[in-house]
């Protein structure tokens, strides 16, 4: 009896909600206004494209009227684009600090000798150093 009265509980109220769910709005959607000139710049874009691509083809154009039979003549003006490589590379920068941590390291080490260790621990982090930046040089291409 009890799962009966639920059973028609939940169909009563699953109908009344699917009935209250109409959308009766009748209003018709108002068209949005272009108040940021969007449209402008499409149309502006589009004449622009179009006034490129009529320039190209006109360019096509003179130069096949251009040509003479039995000579050819090709000349490019294309120039090499040169990477400027701005800065230290890596290898150079973990070579410092490598020096610095190894002469610091080295000066607390050694007591008695803080100069000599500070030498000789800048040495060999440096040289660490520089032959790790160098591999992360070589991996991105610069040498």
């Amino acid at each position: 009896m009890k799962t009966s009265t639920l059973l028609v509980t939940t169909v009563i109220a699953s109908l009344f909600l699917l009935g209250a769910c109409k959308n009766n709005n009748t209003q018709v959607p108002v068209a949005a206004t272009d108040t940021t000139g969007f449209a402008q710049f499409q149309q502006w874009k589009n004449s622009l494209a179009t006034e490129q691509t009529n320039q190209v083809i006109a360019h096509k154009h003179s130069t096949a009227r251009k040509s003479t039979s039995g000579t050819m003549n090709s000349s490019t003006t294309n120039e090499a684009k040169v990477v400027k490589k701005k800065g230290w590379s890596k290898a150079a920068k973990y070579a410092v600090i490598g020096t610095a941590a190894g002469a610091v390291t080295g000066a607390i080490i050694n007591k008695r000798n803080p100069v000599k260790g500070a030498v000789i621990g800048g040495v060999i982090l440096g040289g660490g150093g520089y032959v790790f930046g160098r591999s992360k040089d070589k991996k991105e291409g610069r040498y």
